[in-house]
């Protein structure tokens, strides 16, 4: 079957985050919303028809996770990554952001170093600092054609309280498919260190072509990976997360966690959609991850052509673009009045990913190439600035 993703799709008027709060974030509700990482593309029937199947049954009460739930999962990651992994490795969450903040709270205390690598998604900052644990930056190093560890700055940044490094694996926002030989070397470091490290892999499916993902899973039993279908299947609102724990120690000391604070049995028709979507969705997907990496062949082409104040390094995961602003500026607050003000466009602010940030711009692809062509046409007003 052939998929329509050409289609627009009217997410006003439907409590969606990115439409319905653009008052809200941007102070303009005349914004072309390309900001948080969702799809402006509609789910596959099968989807849509389980989940009404599960919702003409008159009772919604509480639920526990098929055999197919987990099933799916595990089969699924293994024809994609190759990665097997044991049923009893798996543990719930209401979403990879939920599990980091648990994660934190599992395995260090307040005053704990915890390292991340910025730029880098927003809420490892906060999973660290809400929880009063010390926020150590490692930033990553653009050598000109992509970003890379800087694993001198890491081993300097290691002391005595540092007892865990967040990884952004596809990184977020530079679209880095770490390579094995890069996870190895920093894994050599944790290991010496007894540092624990938790892998946010949600993005591990949207990898471009000639790339591949290599899981944390796959290099060490010590750690934790997360995966979620709200990526790759477009289900953030449904909610459902899987956080993998070979380590039976560190997964019971998470599911304690977990339990304490009584969410460990998920959403019905969150765990539903998820079932489906494994199950059923190898060529949806197949199809979608083409045109969201076609989109982002368009912008960059578009950009070299039209607008060469904005230079964007070819992704190797995710369907984001990180855009380098700073031949327009190298002011935040002013790339932030030029793109919402005068461009009507709303997209992340570099700045959101620390402090190296600044001076760029966060863009999701993830639309009609209708809404992308719009977008473009926006953004080429840069040049008459």
């Amino acid at each position: 079957m052939r998929y329509n993703f050409d289609k627009p799709i009217e997410r006003e008027n439907t409590n969606c985050l990115k439409y319905d709060s653009r008052e809200l974030i941007f102070k303009n509700s005349d914004v072309l919303p390309m900001w948080i990482a969702d799809m402006d593309i509609a789910i596959p029937d099968f989807i849509i028809d389980a989940v009404k199947q599960r919702a003409n049954h008159p009772v919604y009460g509480y639920s526990f996770f098929s055999e197919q739930f987990y099933s799916n999962f595990i089969d699924w990651m293994y024809r994609q990554h190759g990665i097997k992994i044991e049923k009893e490795w798996i543990c719930f969450s209401p979403g990879v952001v939920p599990a980091i903040n648990m994660l934190v709270l599992t395995f260090s205390q307040p005053n704990d170093k915890i390292i991340i690598q910025p730029p880098v998604y927003p809420p490892f900052f906060s999973a660290i600092s809400d929880h009063h644990r010390i926020i150590s930056e490692n930033p990553l190093v653009c050598n000109g054609t992509k970003y890379i560890m800087d694993y001198e700055d890491l081993k300097a940044k290691v002391d005595s309280n540092t007892r865990m490094i967040i990884l952004c694996n596809p990184h977020n926002p530079v679209g880095r498919a770490w390579k094995k030989e890069e996870l190895e070397q920093m894994l050599a470091v944790c290991e010496k260190n007894n540092i624990t490290i938790i892998s946010d892999e949600i993005h591990s499916d949207l990898i471009c072509r000639s790339h591949r993902h290599t899981s944390m899973l796959s290099l060490t039993d010590k750690a934790v990976a997360c995966f979620s279908p709200s990526k790759t299947f477009n289900l953030a609102g449904m909610s459902t997360s899987y956080i993998v724990i070979p380590d039976k120690e560190m997964r019971e000391k998470y599911l304690a966690t977990v339990n304490g604070l009584h969410i460990a049995y998920g959403n019905l028709f969150g765990s539903v959609a998820t079932e489906t979507a494994y199950g059923k969705g190898k060529d949806w997907y197949l199809q979608v991850w083409k045109y969201l990496q076609d989109n982002m062949d368009y912008v960059i082409d578009f950009c070299k052509k039209n607008i060469p104040k904005i230079k964007i390094l070819r992704p190797e995961a995710t369907y984001l673009l990180w855009l380098d602003c700073r031949n327009i500026t190298t002011s935040a607050e002013e790339l932030q009045e030029i793109f919402v003000q005068r461009l009507h466009l709303g997209l992340n602010n570099g700045i959101e990913f620390g402090a190296v940030g600044e001076g760029f711009m966060r863009m999701n692809v993830a639309c009609p190439r209708q809404t992308l062509e719009f977008a473009m046409q926006r953004l080429s007003l840069l040049n008459e600035l």
